[in-house]
């Protein structure tokens, strides 16, 4: 675990954007916490030695955090999480819907006012719940786990609702999992459990005990500027405030989109494009293009490039100057970059210019024969080829421009 989490921190700072995700850090966190969870001397499933008390409410702080980070940036962001509306909008507009999100978009106003109101029970109180004792604790996690459910069946919000799941099973106690065990399963463990109550004096047992107190020290200290954001009122979500990521901030979707924008990047092998020029768009692997190709299925898989394009659909080229760089490696047909579309229009050959076109996209009601709808917005980025002044000055002041 310690290996891992170390590999995937290089891959987060590294990655800069497109690493750049509140569940990114999230995992780090999650990760360091989990090497306190592993017995030093063994990889059995029953080993004699059981994880300290205290690692188990490192746990549960996380998952804390996580609900109440995001209850409270909904609260002081959107104001149609304080009117009910915000789900009317969410399950059209999210980064990559699912097929059921268009039955969810299209249920009626008081369902989605249900979701808002279990979204805020979830997230503002049952978190206090811990802090009740055992059987509100149990109370709590089952409501945790539930909530992350709801959110993988409306949604490919990539590996963050499965991975928020684990800190939260650290609101169920061995007395509550053991009746969810097959028999078989309960008395080994009980059988472990006692082994490991004959180990918890041992010097080894005490030394980890140790490094566990001490991580819980730092992490309590490392809590007070996160405290602080989320007791500000300019909060800020998904955070970190030390190069390690170790205790962060979360949230999500401060803010709901009332209209769902997608950018279409098109080529074409026309040396001089005009109106009636053969305009060919590129698919992406989970993003709208197609208007009747059905939504994707693929959480918890995360891919990255689609949900770049959600987030430049809603600024400028200016702001992702890298989708400049993305159209030169389409001008280009390079095999790396084609790899990560659906499909390749121009198989064998490269387009002569490449242009990005927005649009604005509904789903299509149902029994159309299609899911989406959509609306030409106009040109993102404008027609152009791989000797175009513009796209090579781009380039070029980013050091992005290929030498020969």
């Amino acid at each position: 675990m310690a290996a891992l989490w170390a590999l995937y921190m290089s891959y987060v700072h590294v990655g800069q954007d497109w690493y750049g995700y509140g569940w990114e850090i999230q995992l780090l966190e999650t990760g360091f916490l989990a090497i306190f969870l592993c017995p030093l001397r063994s990889i059995r499933p029953f080993p004699a030695a059981r994880p300290a008390p205290l690692s188990i409410w490192l746990f549960r702080w996380l998952i804390f955090r996580i609900m109440v980070g995001a209850g409270l940036i909904k609260l002081r962001g959107d104001p149609c999480w304080r009117d009910l509306t915000c789900l009317d909008f969410h399950y059209e507009t999210q980064p990559n819907p699912n097929p059921f999100s268009r039955n969810l978009h299209f249920a009626p106003h008081s369902f989605s006012a249900f979701g808002v109101i279990f979204n805020h029970l979830v997230e503002l109180v049952m978190p206090w719940g811990m802090l009740l004792g055992r059987h509100a604790t149990r109370i709590a996690g089952c409501f945790f786990v539930v909530f992350q459910i709801t959110l993988i069946v409306s949604g490919n919000l990539s590996f963050l609702n499965w991975l928020t799941i684990v800190p939260a099973l650290a609101c169920f106690d061995d007395g509550f999992l053991g009746r969810l065990m097959p028999r078989g399963f309960g008395r080994r463990a009980r059988e472990a459990e006692e082994k490991a109550a004959q180990a918890a004096t041992s010097w080894r047992a005490q030394l980890f005990g140790g490094a566990v107190a001490v991580c819980a020290i730092s992490v309590g200290w490392l809590s007070v500027p996160v405290v602080t954001n989320l007791c500000s009122g300019r909060q800020v979500m998904n955070t970190s405030f030390g190069s390690w990521d170790l205790v962060n901030t979360y949230g999500a979707f401060g803010s709901v989109g009332r209209e769902r924008r997608e950018i279409v990047f098109e080529g074409t092998t026309d040396p001089s494009p005009g109106p009636a020029s053969d305009w060919r768009e590129y698919p992406f692997e989970c993003a709208p293009t197609d208007l009747a190709r059905r939504p994707c299925l693929i959480t918890p898989y995360h891919y990255r490039l689609d949900w770049q394009m959600w987030f430049a659909a809603m600024s400028s080229p200016q702001r992702y100057p890298w989708t400049l760089r993305f159209v030169w490696k389409l001008l280009h047909a390079d095999p790396g970059t084609l790899s990560l579309l659906a499909g390749n229009p121009f198989p064998g050959t490269a387009p002569k210019f490449v242009r990005a076109r927005l649009y604005v996209y509904r789903f299509a009601p149902r029994g159309s024969g299609r899911w989406w709808d959509r609306t030409l917005v106009g040109d993102w980025i404008p027609p152009l080829s791989a000797d175009d002044p513009r796209l090579l000055e781009s380039l070029k002041a980013y050091g992005w421009l290929d030498r020969p």
